[in-house]
């Protein structure tokens, strides 16, 4: 789904067990093992995120490719129309047509666990996939907003990670999807804000900031001082935040007690 370069901290914060250890000291052991740099209390590490990934129980795994380099680390790939590719995606097809008793020649659809599809397989013309936007898990969504904001506030343009979060526009209680287009990258405390519904912002990017603030608290001075900004940082164009999104966000949190 995506890939990002994150300090360990988040890596870990985001996955936790998901990525494969038991605790964090077990995770940074693993990283030193393979790292000849030196290693911090919290290096960066490249970190690929996958979604909905399926498992073949051990009779049904794959042989590795023949050609298959043992010490290759990145940047090895397969033609899937010719050679090892080739045999390797026809035994993934030939064991994911069995399991869902797709009859051979037919298209498989790998459905999510929402029931939703996720990736439209057509056996015979694997190089024109279709993919179809799938749910990402909570760890994956914080990854995501994080890399699409390029690790900055979208308000404030704050870079100091730690105080940075991915907010939900529309709660994922409330039926909002975890999709980076429903997701804005925040300090904390602008993030706590957002979701009580003293802070909004409208599906031209500008923040607007509820009286609110002054009235119950008698101040909110640092806050005011965003209200009627555009949003200072933003992802490309097609990660941006969804004005239908923007809008909900106004209409049942922040107008319910404007």
């Amino acid at each position: 789904m995506r890939f990002e370069f994150l300090p360990v901290a988040l890596a870990w914060a985001a996955f936790e067990r998901k990525n494969g250890v038991r605790d964090r000291r077990e995770f940074l052991t693993r990283i030193r093992k393979y790292r000849r740099d030196e290693v911090g209390p919290d290096p960066v590490i490249g970190c690929i995120v996958l979604t909905e990934p399926f498992y073949f129980a051990e009779s049904a795994w794959i042989g590795a490719p023949a050609d298959w380099p043992p010490n290759a680390v990145q940047g090895k790939t397969y033609d899937l129309l010719r050679g090892e590719g080739a045999r390797i995606w026809e035994e993934v097809r030939l064991r994911l047509a069995s399991a869902r008793e797709v009859p051979p020649g037919g298209e498989l659809i790998a459905a999510a666990s929402t029931g939703r599809p996720a990736v439209v397989l057509n056996e015979a013309r694997p190089e024109r996939w279709a993919e179809i936007r799938s749910r990402l898990g909570q760890g994956g969504f914080r990854v995501a907003v994080t890399g699409a904001y390029h690790r900055r506030c979208a308000v404030t343009g704050e870079k100091t990670l730690t105080v940075l979060e991915a907010a939900h526009i529309r709660p994922y209680a409330e039926q909002g999807p975890n999709d980076v287009r429903n997701g804005l990258l925040l300090r904390s405390d602008l993030h706590r804000l957002f979701d009580s519904g003293y802070v909004t912002v409208d599906p031209d990017h500008r923040v607007v900031v509820s009286r609110r603030i002054r009235e119950e608290f008698e101040n909110g001075r640092e806050y005011y001082r965003f209200d009627g900004q555009r949003l200072v940082n933003l992802p490309r164009r097609e990660e941006r935040p969804e004005r239908s999104f923007l809008a909900w966000h106004i209409d049942n949190v922040f107008e319910v007690g404007r």
